[in-house]
């Protein structure tokens, strides 16, 4: 019998000084994820770095499958019975760099997805990888996907919540760099962008798949502009379940349960506050 998931999106603003730098401040961000109850956290792309081409052409902004520098957050997914998703720079066995989705689970195991699309700087630093990654936790089946990729091809439907239909998916999990200008917006949110096309808004998967949709924005200011903020949970009618207050770092948590006849979404805070908890970016 699938159960009610409490879950966490984290809107996060990196930290200069790469992973040395951005891991505490992740540990810190999942250790208050669990004092909510969160079974899943989702960190936006790029998490442990910041996004920028600058950082991809750094060298130790890259990470492996058994880098030792991700040890601090494997112990913290061990010790509080979380998944971690959260975004880097990665390079395959072979090589091949990604933007990586990096799934940590309580077991020690990780799980990777890649980014499907790129543009732009991106292209010259990275390949891409169509196959879509899906978690299965307490019954609940989440689909993955990494910022432009919600938006293209610009179809009747974005192609991965096409895919995470397909796949039965309950909750269409999305980390992206979402900015106030440029070519980098929400693929999901209208409430964000309420002039973006339908086509690739945030709210339009969840309402047109029947999902829950989550997004994990990148916050603060970026190389391609200050963040739009907006992280948040929307319900399979594609309303607004809770969202984020600002472009700072927060952390949103929120239980979702099915009822019938179909998906039903209940807002829970934190036990001790009715509204998202704030949290400050740390030091840096």
């Amino acid at each position: 019998m699938i159960t009610a998931l409490t879950l966490s999106a984290i809107q996060y603003t990196a930290l200069d000084g790469g992973l040395a730098a951005n891991v505490p401040e992740h540990i810190r961000l999942i250790e208050d994820a669990d004092n909510h109850g969160a079974r899943l956290v989702v960190f936006p792309v790029l998490s442990l770095t910041g996004y920028g081409p600058g950082g991809l052409a750094d060298p130790e902004h890259w990470v492996t499958a058994g880098d030792s520098r991700l040890d601090g957050l494997r112990e913290i997914c061990r010790r509080t019975g979380i998944t971690a998703v959260v975004g880097a720079p990665f390079r395959e066995a072979d090589g091949t760099p990604r933007l990586a989705s990096l799934v940590l689970h309580p077991n020690g195991g990780l799980d990777t997805g890649f980014q499907a699309w790129h543009h732009g700087p991106d292209q010259q630093f990275v390949s891409a990888d169509d196959q879509p990654v899906m978690l299965d936790l307490d019954g609940w089946r989440i689909a993955l996907a990494c910022c432009v990729d919600t938006g293209f091809p610009a179809t009747d439907r974005p192609a991965l919540a096409r895919g995470a239909a397909a796949a039965d998916a309950d909750i269409y999990a999305i980390q992206a760099v979402c900015t106030t200008g440029g070519d980098r917006r929400p693929a999901v949110l209208p409430s964000v962008h309420p002039a973006m096309d339908p086509v690739v808004r945030p709210g339009a998967p969840a309402r047109d798949n029947r999902t829950f949709s989550l997004l994990a924005n990148l916050g603060g200011s970026t190389e391609l502009g200050p963040s739009a903020g907006g992280s948040g949970f929307w319900g399979p009618d594609g309303q607004v379940i809770r969202q984020a207050a600002g472009s700072g770092t927060e952390v949103l948590t929120a239980t979702l349960q099915y009822g019938p006849p179909e998906h039903r979404a209940t807002e829970r805070a934190a036990p001790e506050s009715a509204g998202p908890s704030v949290l400050p970016a740390g030091p840096g």
